[in-house]
């Protein structure tokens, strides 16, 4: 990692949400971004080369893994960091939701972090670079009606465990454990599955704020594991 700025950065989810606030992060703090999302960022949400985007549906896990080398490719083979920010849910009691869309949650969610973390790991131990993933509350208690968001959540802080112990001292990793959001993940869901009208939610600039404190780090110092909720929200603990 450099010392200077943050480098090279891999953000998931980077066009929008708490992935593009990252990336606008990464930018103020002198780094580069590389954003892999379905699709592009709109102007004006996060400006970056046409060269510096990747295209790919996360739940494709051979397709995530071809399009980050291609990213870490077209930036000279450097990469300093990773980022997972892409995310999705399926709401709903277990017996309602549609399998497809059920294993969806957990293609994108866990398959997908461990195939872009699994691509861009050769780069990121020649630079003893860094590994953010994003969990969530979720990831460590459990609601009604949140089964593939939970089990992909819960796989994703075991996977990071895991791979911090197996890494050790040749790459940091960090799991950010984040609360509620303002972002537009809940749109589109049934009203009963949206938070309510007095939900205090963070702003993703606020949580990607402290993306950045972990990847500011330095050298032989890791913040394993990072909880970030809204002062007064109750996703927590």
């Amino acid at each position: 990692m450099t010392t200077s700025t943050l480098g090279t950065v891999l953000v998931t989810g980077g066009a929008s949400g708490l992935g593009a606030a990252v990336a606008r992060a990464v930018v103020a703090e002198g780094g580069r971004p590389l954003v892999l999302d379905r699709r592009a960022p709109e102007q004006g949400v996060l400006d970056v080369p046409e060269g510096d985007v990747g295209l790919v549906d996360l739940s494709d896990a051979r397709a995530a893994e071809a399009a980050v080398r291609e990213l870490v490719k077209r930036a000279g083979g450097t990469l300093d960091a990773v980022v997972t920010c892409a995310g999705t849910d399926a709401c709903g009691r277990f017996d309602d939701v549609d399998g497809e869309d059920w294993d969806r949650v957990v293609r994108v969610n866990l398959i997908g972090t461990a195939a872009v973390v699994r691509a861009a790991l050769p780069a990121l131990l020649e630079r003893h670079g860094r590994v953010v993933t994003v969990a969530s509350t979720l990831g460590l208690r459990v609601l009604s009606d949140a089964t593939a968001y939970c089990a992909s959540k819960f796989g994703v802080i075991g996977f990071s465990r895991a791979l911090a112990a197996e890494t050790q001292g040749r790459l940091g990793v960090t799991t950010l454990v984040p609360g509620g959001m303002q972002t537009a993940f809940f749109d589109g869901r049934p009203e009963q599955y949206r938070p309510g009208a007095d939900a205090k939610l963070n702003r993703p600039e606020d949580v990607a704020a402290t993306v950045v404190f972990a990847l500011r780090q330095p050298a032989g110092c890791e913040v394993r594991e990072l909880v970030v909720t809204p002062s007064v929200e109750g996703s927590w603990p």
